[in-house]
């Protein structure tokens, strides 16, 4: 049972008697009519053992934008139903209306929309919803919690997508600029074409050139259906903040516009999520859009509290595919100790594969290392300076490896990738 504010306010009401005629007879009346009130309104409200809730389950949502959560209630009593429902969303799902009026004839039933606007990713949760129903007087109410779950996947928001034109117009450029410039091992043959002066003297096709009585050149196109692998660290250090997101989120941007390049691009895309066990996986295998498939995989990511199981990793790039592939490995630079870590498994998989390790910088170093005006600020240009010494040490280290590292700020990361898989497409490396 709950009480309305209506009631207090008749509870305050009846204090007027007690304070002009005091004695235990006003009192005790004045509480016999306030308890039959009550008692009356509450037995005439309706029986919230005869009312059904059903919920549609929501669409996926995109993260900052507004989704619906549907709720049909039915009223198989005899008696009206008024009164409100509350729809116990966790927090994070942003409902805009939680808290309804409900007014639903007997033997009918009425739909309710929730709106919700998410306000984190992941698998946000709605486990019952719970009813009051009013008497006339709308003093008392019937409660009852009904278990009616639900939830929404909320998907990253993909900020990335408007570097995506830009990289698709130089992978367009790249295919016209291959047919006549790219040779050698490494790329595709394309088709033939008459010689003209200044092609290479290399490509020629000498047996198309007797068949037809003309010199002929071969052209080249750059690489598809290649493997690129995308391996994004989960561990701990993920869960570090950098700028207004964490790592992960970053991450997952740069993952999402390299995936989609690189389907554009003509290669397979595979994506897993690793610390110590398989989080996530999705890869290119059937027909369909991959940018779904990585979404959906993505969306219910968290970072996990324990390290990173380095070791493993192999193993699991090793699985994805035995062949010579691009190796994305989204982690940090600046996590424990490199050399037990990511230094020897960055070097034993460049031995068979093209790695490219992409790691986020954290926009403060830089304003911390420009800020001396008195002995604190610059003890943090001093940390700051050491910090992205010991980064530049272990990039250096890792280029001595033959690994390729981007090493860009959150905004950067993304589209910095994206142009270092073009450049070596370009080269002809994947």
């Amino acid at each position: 049972m709950a009480v309305s504010g209506r009631f207090v306010a008749v509870v305050l009401l009846g204090l007027v008697p007690v304070l002009l005629f005091p004695g235990w007879l006003t009192v005790l009346a004045t509480t016999a009519v306030l308890g039959a009130l009550l008692g009356a309104d509450l037995l005439v409200a309706a029986r919230l053992g005869q009312v059904t809730v059903a919920r549609a389950q929501p669409p996926n949502v995109t993260l900052d934008n507004e989704a619906e959560a549907v709720l049909t209630v039915s009223n198989d009593g005899s008696r009206r139903l008024r009164g409100s429902f509350r729809d116990g969303w966790q927090p994070s799902a942003g409902a805009q209306n939680p808290v309804q009026d409900v007014d639903v004839p007997a033997g009918e039933r009425r739909r309710f929309a929730v709106r919700l606007r998410p306000v984190r990713r992941g698998d946000l949760a709605a486990p019952h919803v719970t009813l009051r129903a009013f008497g006339p007087l709308h003093l008392a109410a019937r409660q009852r919690t009904i278990g009616c779950p639900g939830s929404v996947r909320v998907l990253p928001p993909f900020h990335s997508r408007r570097h995506l034109p830009s990289k698709l117009r130089k992978l367009r450029e790249l295919d016209g600029k291959a047919a006549v410039q790219i040779r050698g091992a490494g790329t595709e043959f394309d088709s033939l074409r008459d010689y003209v002066r200044g092609d290479d003297v290399r490509s020629i096709d000498w047996r198309a050139t007797a068949r037809r009585s003309a010199v002929v050149v071969r052209t080249w196109r750059p690489e598809r259906d290649r493997r690129v692998v995308m391996v994004l660290d989960t561990s701990r250090t993920a869960a570090a903040r950098i700028a207004d997101e964490t790592r992960l989120d970053t991450g997952i941007e740069a993952a999402l516009l390299l995936g989609v390049l690189a389907e554009r691009g003509g290669d397979r895309v595979d994506f897993v999520a690793f610390d110590r066990r398989t989080r996530a996986r999705a890869g290119a295998a059937g027909q369909g859009n991959i940018l779904g498939r990585l979404v959906q995989a993505m969306a219910p990511l968290e970072a996990e509290l324990i390290e990173m199981d380095w070791s493993a990793l192999p193993a699991q790039v090793r699985a994805v595919s035995a062949h010579r592939s691009l190796v994305v490995l989204l982690t940090s630079l600046d996590s424990g100790a490199p050399e037990e870590g990511l230094l020897p498994v960055a070097e034993r998989l460049a031995s068979q594969h093209v790695v490219v390790v992409a790691a986020v910088r954290d926009p403060q170093l830089g304003a911390m290392l420009r800020e001396r005006d008195d002995a604190t600020a610059v003890f943090r240009a001093a940390a700051a300076e050491r910090a992205l010494l010991q980064r530049a040490a272990v990039t250096a280290e890792l280029r001595r490896y033959g690994v390729e590292v981007v090493d860009a700020e959150p905004q950067e990361l993304p589209p910095r990738l994206a142009d270092m898989y073009i450049r070596l497409k370009a080269a002809g490396r994947l």
